[in-house]
């Protein structure tokens, strides 16, 4: 099967405590809501220190244009993503040596935060030497679910060509759609869960020779994906696109929907592939938010320390869309070992999920 041989991380310059976040935004919202303090427990109890942005908090003051804040996405994902595919192709955690930039088949490159044609891996192409012959698969549009969404498009890949190399770049800038004229409480509670990051993770077909490359003595293959999408839900997660923007579409009621939803999703996909979630030692959860990790647990019925490393990269990261799933992966695959079983799940707009069944084989 498959296999994810390395992951590498690019978090954003500034540190941002989640104190400030939440100061900034009281004096932001403070005239929309009447009872401002009780909504502003959001920030206390979601159980985030802590987040990465790419501009510092007083740039998000003054009010921004489309183009101002989609010219800082493209300059800013371009510095990160290349920063990402390097930390990611030169991990000495991962490789026994540095996988060559001309090496790599196909990119995917995740994102939904921001617009640019050519695709940001284009730009990065001409900066790191990848073959010319390297084929592109820009994905826009599957927020938080992307991450899990580009790792079974790429094991689909090297499905196909067993051969491949392949990358799966994450790109999210979510602070860059902030809209400061936008005082609903979707923006209140999106100022208080997102946050900035890029990933990249490695994924290879079953012909590569792994043992030449991976310093560990086991890594995560890919049994199995499950992409599903809920009738009628368009509404649940999204973007509503205005004169000025991206404007966050986030229904309260999505943790609900994930305990009710997910659990027969889950189930099924684990009976068809002869595994029971209680076989499974890890649970690569994307943290939505605290009541997304809450609604897992109670939903699944797992225990709480399975969500240790989710709730772990949402308390320092926050929710950084689409890459978050690449930081919890990266955390789990220093701690799993040989012959491990783990799902890898994230939940994002259409109403949608995506299913990893992962088993780390010896190298």
């Amino acid at each position: 099967m498959p296999a994810i041989l390395s992951v590498g991380e690019a978090p954003p310059q500034y540190e941002i405590t989640q104190t400030e976040v939440m100061d900034f935004s009281r004096k932001l919202f403070t005239d929309a809501f009447h009872d401002i303090e009780r909504l502003l427990k959001a920030f206390q109890h979601g159980q985030i220190i802590k987040r990465h942005f790419v501009r510092s908090i007083e740039w998000f003051a003054k009010e921004r244009s489309f183009k101002e804040k989609n010219d800082a996405y493209i300059e800013t994902a371009i510095q990160l993503g290349t920063k990402a595919i390097e930390n990611c192709l030169q991990n000495k955690d991962y490789l026994k040596k540095p996988i060559d930039f001309e090496d790599i088949d196909a990119i995917f490159t995740i994102s939904s935060t921001g617009l640019a044609t050519p695709s940001i891996e284009a730009r990065i192409m001409n900066i790191l030497p990848f073959s010319i012959h390297t084929k592109r698969i820009p994905i826009w549009g599957l927020g938080c679910a992307g991450g899990a969404s580009g790792l079974s498009r790429a094991y689909e890949y090297c499905l196909a060509f067993p051969t491949a190399k392949v990358l799966v770049l994450t790109i999210e800038l979510c602070s860059l759609t902030f809209q400061k004229n936008d005082l609903s409480k979707s923006n209140l509670i999106g100022s208080s869960l997102f946050a900035d990051g890029v990933a990249c993770a490695l994924v290879v077909g079953d012909q590569v020779q792994k043992e030449s490359i991976s310093q560990l003595t086991s890594y995560p293959t890919i049994l199995a994906t499950r992409s599903t999408t809920m009738k009628d839900s368009l509404d649940v997660m999204g973007w509503e696109v205005k004169e000025n923007g991206l404007y966050v579409v986030f229904s309260k009621d999505i943790p609900s929907i994930i305990e009710k939803w997910l659990k027969p999703n889950v189930n099924h996909f684990l009976t068809e592939n002869g595994c029971q979630l209680e076989e499974l030692q890890h649970f690569i959860a994307h943290p939505g938010g605290k009541k997304v990790l809450d609604a897992y647990v109670k939903s699944l019925q797992l225990p709480a320390e399975m969500l240790e490393i989710s709730a772990n990269v949402l308390k320092n990261y926050g929710n950084m869309s689409s890459a978050t799933i690449l930081y919890v992966l990266n955390r789990t695959m220093k701690v799993a070992k040989k012959h491990d079983l783990g799902l890898a799940t994230a939940l994002g707009p259409g109403f949608s999920s995506e299913l990893l069944l992962l088993q780390w084989r010896e190298t």
